[in-house]
Protein backbone atom coordinates (compact mmCIF):
# COMPACT_ATOMS: atom_id res chain seq x y z
CA UNK A 1 0.00 0.00 0.00
CA UNK A 2 0.99 3.67 -0.18
CA UNK A 3 1.52 3.91 3.61
CA UNK A 4 3.71 0.79 3.60
CA UNK A 5 5.85 2.23 0.82
CA UNK A 6 6.29 5.45 2.80
CA UNK A 7 7.21 3.46 5.93
CA UNK A 8 9.88 1.54 4.01
CA UNK A 9 11.25 4.90 2.89
CA UNK A 10 11.63 5.91 6.52
CA UNK A 11 8.62 8.24 6.70
CA UNK A 12 6.72 7.81 9.94
CA UNK A 13 3.04 6.89 9.81
CA UNK A 14 1.88 10.06 11.58
CA UNK A 15 3.84 12.26 9.16
CA UNK A 16 2.58 10.30 6.17
CA UNK A 17 -1.00 10.54 7.42
CA UNK A 18 -0.73 14.31 7.89
CA UNK A 19 0.78 14.67 4.43
CA UNK A 20 -1.99 12.62 2.84
CA UNK A 21 -4.68 14.63 4.64
CA UNK A 22 -3.10 17.87 3.42
CA UNK A 23 -2.95 16.53 -0.12
CA UNK A 24 -6.58 15.41 0.06
CA UNK A 25 -7.66 18.85 1.30
CA UNK A 26 -5.71 20.57 -1.45
CA UNK A 27 -7.29 18.39 -4.12
CA UNK A 28 -10.77 18.96 -2.67
CA UNK A 29 -10.23 22.72 -2.80
CA UNK A 30 -9.09 22.67 -6.42
CA UNK A 31 -11.96 23.74 -8.71
CA UNK A 32 -12.95 21.02 -11.13
CA UNK A 33 -14.03 21.88 -14.66
CA UNK A 34 -17.62 21.28 -15.76
CA UNK A 35 -18.32 19.75 -19.15
CA UNK A 36 -20.45 21.96 -21.38
CA UNK A 37 -22.12 20.45 -24.44
CA UNK A 38 -24.21 21.49 -27.40
CA UNK A 39 -26.22 19.06 -29.50
CA UNK A 40 -28.65 16.22 -28.92
CA UNK A 41 -29.36 15.37 -25.29
CA UNK A 42 -28.39 11.87 -24.17
CA UNK A 43 -30.81 10.27 -21.65
CA UNK A 44 -29.08 9.53 -18.37
CA UNK A 45 -26.13 11.82 -19.10
CA UNK A 46 -26.91 15.27 -17.69
CA UNK A 47 -24.75 18.06 -19.06
CA UNK A 48 -24.62 21.82 -18.96
CA UNK A 49 -25.78 23.39 -22.20
CA UNK A 50 -23.50 25.82 -24.04
CA UNK A 51 -26.07 28.56 -24.52
CA UNK A 52 -27.20 28.39 -20.90
CA UNK A 53 -23.63 28.35 -19.57
CA UNK A 54 -22.79 31.39 -21.72
CA UNK A 55 -25.81 33.39 -20.51
CA UNK A 56 -25.31 32.32 -16.88
CA UNK A 57 -21.72 33.54 -16.88
CA UNK A 58 -22.71 36.83 -18.51
CA UNK A 59 -25.34 37.33 -15.79
CA UNK A 60 -22.64 36.95 -13.11
CA UNK A 61 -20.30 39.58 -14.56
CA UNK A 62 -19.68 42.69 -12.47
CA UNK A 63 -16.29 44.00 -13.64
CA UNK A 64 -15.12 42.60 -16.96
CA UNK A 65 -16.05 40.28 -19.83
CA UNK A 66 -13.88 38.94 -22.62
CA UNK A 67 -15.51 37.15 -25.55
CA UNK A 68 -13.50 35.60 -28.37
CA UNK A 69 -15.18 33.90 -31.33
CA UNK A 70 -14.39 32.90 -34.88
CA UNK A 71 -17.90 33.31 -36.26
CA UNK A 72 -21.07 35.16 -35.31
CA UNK A 73 -24.56 34.84 -36.71
CA UNK A 74 -27.68 36.82 -35.83
CA UNK A 75 -25.79 39.31 -33.70
CA UNK A 76 -28.84 40.77 -31.91
CA UNK A 77 -29.65 37.32 -30.59
CA UNK A 78 -26.07 36.21 -29.99
CA UNK A 79 -25.11 39.41 -28.15
CA UNK A 80 -28.48 40.08 -26.51
CA UNK A 81 -27.60 38.94 -22.98
CA UNK A 82 -24.26 40.73 -23.21
CA UNK A 83 -25.84 44.04 -24.28
CA UNK A 84 -28.42 43.72 -21.49
CA UNK A 85 -25.70 43.18 -18.89
CA UNK A 86 -23.82 46.23 -20.14
CA UNK A 87 -26.99 48.30 -19.83
CA UNK A 88 -27.52 47.03 -16.27
CA UNK A 89 -23.89 47.70 -15.24
CA UNK A 90 -22.56 50.63 -17.33
CA UNK A 91 -19.10 50.37 -15.70
CA UNK A 92 -18.69 46.80 -16.98
CA UNK A 93 -15.64 46.54 -19.25
CA UNK A 94 -16.53 44.34 -22.24
CA UNK A 95 -14.03 43.31 -24.89
CA UNK A 96 -14.88 41.32 -28.01
CA UNK A 97 -12.29 39.57 -30.16
CA UNK A 98 -13.75 38.84 -33.58
CA UNK A 99 -12.56 37.31 -36.82
CA UNK A 100 -12.96 39.14 -40.11
CA UNK A 101 -13.22 36.61 -42.91
CA UNK A 102 -11.73 37.01 -46.36
CA UNK A 103 -13.56 34.86 -48.90
CA UNK A 104 -11.55 32.65 -51.22
CA UNK A 105 -10.27 34.53 -54.28
CA UNK A 106 -11.44 37.87 -52.84
CA UNK A 107 -8.81 40.52 -53.59
CA UNK A 108 -10.52 43.43 -51.84
CA UNK A 109 -8.07 45.71 -50.04
CA UNK A 110 -7.75 44.85 -46.32
CA UNK A 111 -8.79 48.33 -45.22
CA UNK A 112 -12.03 48.06 -47.20
CA UNK A 113 -12.84 44.62 -45.76
CA UNK A 114 -12.34 45.94 -42.25
CA UNK A 115 -14.46 49.01 -42.95
CA UNK A 116 -17.30 46.90 -44.36
CA UNK A 117 -17.20 44.54 -41.41
CA UNK A 118 -17.22 47.41 -38.93
CA UNK A 119 -20.14 49.10 -40.65
CA UNK A 120 -22.18 45.89 -40.70
CA UNK A 121 -21.27 44.97 -37.13
CA UNK A 122 -22.19 48.30 -35.57
CA UNK A 123 -25.28 48.77 -37.75
CA UNK A 124 -26.79 45.27 -37.68
CA UNK A 125 -24.97 42.88 -35.35
CA UNK A 126 -24.49 44.81 -32.12
CA UNK A 127 -27.86 45.35 -30.37
CA UNK A 128 -27.13 47.69 -27.45
CA UNK A 129 -26.68 51.45 -27.01
CA UNK A 130 -23.43 50.93 -25.06
CA UNK A 131 -20.57 49.69 -27.19
CA UNK A 132 -17.91 47.15 -26.20
CA UNK A 133 -14.28 47.40 -27.19
CA UNK A 134 -13.81 45.26 -30.31
CA UNK A 135 -10.56 43.91 -31.74
CA UNK A 136 -9.68 41.81 -34.76
CA UNK A 137 -6.62 40.01 -36.13
CA UNK A 138 -5.40 41.97 -39.19
CA UNK A 139 -3.71 38.84 -40.54
CA UNK A 140 -7.17 37.43 -41.33
CA UNK A 141 -7.69 40.06 -44.05
CA UNK A 142 -4.12 40.00 -45.35
CA UNK A 143 -3.79 39.28 -49.05
CA UNK A 144 -0.96 36.86 -48.26
CA UNK A 145 -1.90 33.31 -49.20
CA UNK A 146 -0.77 32.15 -45.75
CA UNK A 147 -2.99 34.52 -43.78
CA UNK A 148 -4.12 33.39 -40.33
CA UNK A 149 -7.44 33.72 -38.54
CA UNK A 150 -8.67 34.40 -35.02
CA UNK A 151 -10.11 31.00 -34.18
CA UNK A 152 -10.23 30.99 -30.36
CA UNK A 153 -13.66 30.54 -28.74
CA UNK A 154 -13.71 31.61 -25.12
CA UNK A 155 -15.58 33.66 -22.52
CA UNK A 156 -13.83 35.08 -19.44
CA UNK A 157 -15.83 36.81 -16.68
CA UNK A 158 -14.31 39.01 -13.95
CA UNK A 159 -11.00 37.14 -14.32
CA UNK A 160 -12.61 34.45 -12.15
CA UNK A 161 -14.36 32.04 -14.52
CA UNK A 162 -13.78 30.95 -18.09
CA UNK A 163 -15.70 28.97 -20.69
CA UNK A 164 -13.36 27.50 -23.30
CA UNK A 165 -15.35 25.84 -26.06
CA UNK A 166 -15.41 24.64 -29.64
CA UNK A 167 -18.67 26.58 -30.13
CA UNK A 168 -18.81 29.79 -32.11
CA UNK A 169 -21.17 32.57 -31.10
CA UNK A 170 -24.09 31.30 -33.17
CA UNK A 171 -27.45 29.80 -32.32
CA UNK A 172 -26.55 26.57 -34.10
CA UNK A 173 -23.31 26.18 -32.17
CA UNK A 174 -25.00 26.92 -28.84
CA UNK A 175 -27.89 24.52 -29.37
CA UNK A 176 -27.82 22.10 -32.34
CA UNK A 177 -24.22 21.38 -33.34
CA UNK A 178 -22.26 18.85 -31.34
CA UNK A 179 -19.84 21.12 -29.48
CA UNK A 180 -17.74 20.54 -26.37
CA UNK A 181 -16.34 22.98 -23.85
CA UNK A 182 -15.02 23.29 -20.31
CA UNK A 183 -16.35 25.72 -17.71
CA UNK A 184 -13.54 26.54 -15.31
CA UNK A 185 -14.05 28.46 -12.08
CA UNK A 186 -10.35 28.92 -11.52
CA UNK A 187 -9.21 32.53 -11.07
CA UNK A 188 -5.57 31.82 -11.95
CA UNK A 189 -6.49 30.10 -15.19
CA UNK A 190 -9.17 32.66 -16.12
CA UNK A 191 -6.75 35.50 -15.50
CA UNK A 192 -4.06 33.80 -17.58
CA UNK A 193 -6.45 33.74 -20.55
CA UNK A 194 -7.43 37.40 -20.23
CA UNK A 195 -3.77 38.37 -19.69
CA UNK A 196 -2.86 36.63 -22.94
CA UNK A 197 -5.66 38.48 -24.76
CA UNK A 198 -4.44 41.80 -23.32
CA UNK A 199 -0.89 41.03 -24.45
CA UNK A 200 -2.09 40.39 -28.01
CA UNK A 201 -3.71 43.83 -27.97
CA UNK A 202 -0.77 45.59 -26.30
CA UNK A 203 1.64 44.15 -28.86
CA UNK A 204 -0.62 45.30 -31.72
CA UNK A 205 -1.24 41.74 -32.87
CA UNK A 206 -4.94 42.43 -32.41
CA UNK A 207 -6.21 45.83 -33.54
CA UNK A 208 -9.19 47.95 -32.64
CA UNK A 209 -12.20 47.73 -34.93
CA UNK A 210 -13.11 51.17 -36.35
CA UNK A 211 -16.15 52.89 -34.88
CA UNK A 212 -17.67 53.22 -38.39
Amino acid sequence: SGLADLARAGIAGTIAGAWLRTLDQALAATPRPDLVWSGPEIPGLPARRTGRAFDDLIAEACRSIWVSTYAIYDGPRAFGSLADRMAAIPALRVTLLLNIKRARNDTTAPKILVSRFASRFWSYEWPGPLRPSVYYDPRSVDLDAHASVLHAKALVVDDCAALVTSANLTEAAHTRNIELGLLLRDAALAQSISTHFRALIDQDILRSLPEA
